[in-house]
């Protein structure tokens, strides 16, 4: 049956304020620290911080801009924002002051919420700043406000705690735009897609309901920060919108805080990524008793190695559920999901969605053929924000190209080969980055690689980045024995031809790979 809502919907009523009308009003929902709040408190809180953003100017289809760690404000404001039909754009708080600038020239935001920690440097964004009226500061004291500022500096918490906890919803339409999600930014600035109301909400509906079973009884927990639109999604969304209640915490993730995180909150739901997997895999004496509260785990950003599940599923008797989402989409839309996991697949299409491989003229391929993955459903952004010609080529009708390489098996189940971008071209064959690192860590000296493209006189061939686990040379003798161990495993022609250790692979503000810095190497 398809998913419908309303003309006059606001999706803000969808993930929080049903939940009053439910009878949730006492229901503990927010973790964080040794505080705790119910979803009534929450509204309450939430309402205050609409009616601030409307004092300072905020309107209509404007933009906010949220620049905070995870925390209750976040939420406060994520909800309040959405209440009054602003337009919700999100990013990492620890960026340089260029970075700030750029995102501010780009939304255009009339209202910024900021952490206190970050107010030097965004003070150093904002001071040409023609669009901007007021930054809120949340903790700490708001920068002093100069005569020469068009704009205005303002501590959150004085205003929201004075505001009223009455705040009238703005009268908004399913296609409205609500949010803006940003792309990672893999070749140049990350682009704007660009959601309706109705996006996020239909995504919730046939990923996060019926496909995951998400409800009331779960708590989330998440490696990645609420600013990334997966755990805006997993770590917010998801769990408020069936009536449950989620953990934040504002410092870096790690495998340490993990665990800590896990062991204090009892989390049903663990939202992560391979790195973070990985990492939590090589914490000395990790056992299933760490974890025991957890029922399954999310990975999305980047493929899930089949070593990697295994050890997993060995060391801490929890199911991975591999999948592939994007900024575009919102959200998860190929999966494997609990009971029903092939691993080294990304599982199957989330009903509701339609998938195809198409080559390079478009045509669809053959079951078990490599090529470009397109997606349908009701969740695609509009547009890329000032990209008319690569939203044209990215949101051709009502399929968007995804830029992945993908094949699909007699099943039904969907492998991952990389980002286009990514393919190398050996010997006159494309190459998966992918495989050859499924293949490393599979040898015992590896605790961490990736792979790019080296080019010498005009040919490219596989490069390994390799980190090396402790009790291993870093030596050239290693590195022969690691590419002969590639060579009889996967064809001949992909193994790397170059093998650089180094002490950690780097990573984006995403926790994927970040191939663009391991290029410029």
């Amino acid at each position: 049956m398809p998913v419908t809502f309303p003309e006059h919907f606001n999706m803000s009523d969808y993930f929080l304020y049903h939940n009053l009308d439910e009878g949730r009003n006492e229901k503990i929902c927010l973790y964080f620290e040794d505080s705790k709040w119910t979803y009534g408190e929450v509204a309450s809180l939430s309402n205050k911080t609409g009616n601030v953003l409307r004092d300072f100017g905020l309107d209509v289809e404007e933009r906010i801009l949220i620049v905070l760690p995870d925390c209750p404000e976040f939420v406060w404001t994520w909800f309040g924002a959405a209440r009054i039909g602003a337009v919700i754009t999100m990013v990492n708080p620890m960026l340089p002051a260029s970075d700030y600038q750029y995102y501010l020239d780009y939304t255009r935001a009339r209202v910024a919420v900021v952490h206190h920690s970050i107010a030097e440097t965004f003070a150093e964004a904002v001071k040409d700043s023609r669009y901007l009226r007021a930054v809120l500061v949340v903790g700490g004291t708001a920068q002093r406000q100069a005569d020469s500022l068009s704009y205005k500096w303002a501590n959150f918490d004085e205003w929201v705690n004075s505001a009223s906890d009455q705040c009238r919803r703005a009268d908004t339409r399913r296609d409205d735009i609500a949010i803006w999600l940003f792309t990672s930014g893999s070749t140049g600035h990350p682009k704007g897609a660009v959601h309706l109301q109705h996006d996020l909400p239909y995504n919730t509906e046939v990923f996060a309901k019926a496909t995951m079973g998400v409800n009331a009884s779960d708590l989330t927990v998440s490696v990645p920060k609420l600013f990334f639109g997966y755990a805006t999604g997993t770590n917010l969304l998801f769990p408020f919108a069936v009536g449950g209640a989620t953990a934040l915490f504002a410092e870096r993730s790690t495998p340490e805080k993990m665990f800590e995180v896990i062991k204090r909150y009892r989390p049903t739901i663990l939202t992560t990524v391979p790195t973070m997997i990985n990492s939590m895999l090589n914490v000395d004496n990790a056992s299933a008793d760490d974890v025991k509260s957890l029922r399954f785990c999310y990975s999305a950003g980047e493929a899930l190695p089949i070593e990697l599940y295994e050890r997993w599923t060995k060391t801490f008797g929890v199911e991975i559920c591999d999948g592939i989402g994007s900024a575009e989409m919102f959200h998860i839309y190929i999966t494997n999901r609990p009971g029903d996991i092939k691993p080294g697949s990304l599982g199957r299409i989330v009903e509701g969605y339609e998938a195809k491989i198409v080559d390079g003229d478009g045509t669809e391929v053959g079951v078990g053929e490599m090529g470009t993955l397109k997606i349908k459903g009701d969740s695609a952004a509009l547009c890329y924000w000032q990209a008319h010609e690569k939203s044209k080529e990215t949101f051709a009708g009502d399929w968007c190209t995804s830029g992945d390489q993908f094949h699909v098996d007699r099943d039904g189940y969907y492998w991952y080969h990389g980002r286009t971008d990514d393919m190398l071209k050996v010997s006159g064959i494309y190459v998966a980055p992918a495989e050859i690192e499924n293949c490393l860590l599979q040898h015992t000296a590896v605790l961490e690689c990736a792979v790019v493209g080296h080019e010498v006189d005009g040919l490219t061939k596989p490069k390994a980045f390799v980190v090396p686990r402790e009790g291993y040379a870093a030596n050239e003798e290693l590195a022969e024995e690691i590419k002969l161990f590639v060579k009889t495993r996967i064809a001949a022609y992909k193994y790397p031809r170059w093998i650089e250790f180094i002490e950690s692979i780097p990573k984006n503000d995403r926790g994927k790979t970040d191939r663009k810095k391991l290029k410029r190497m």
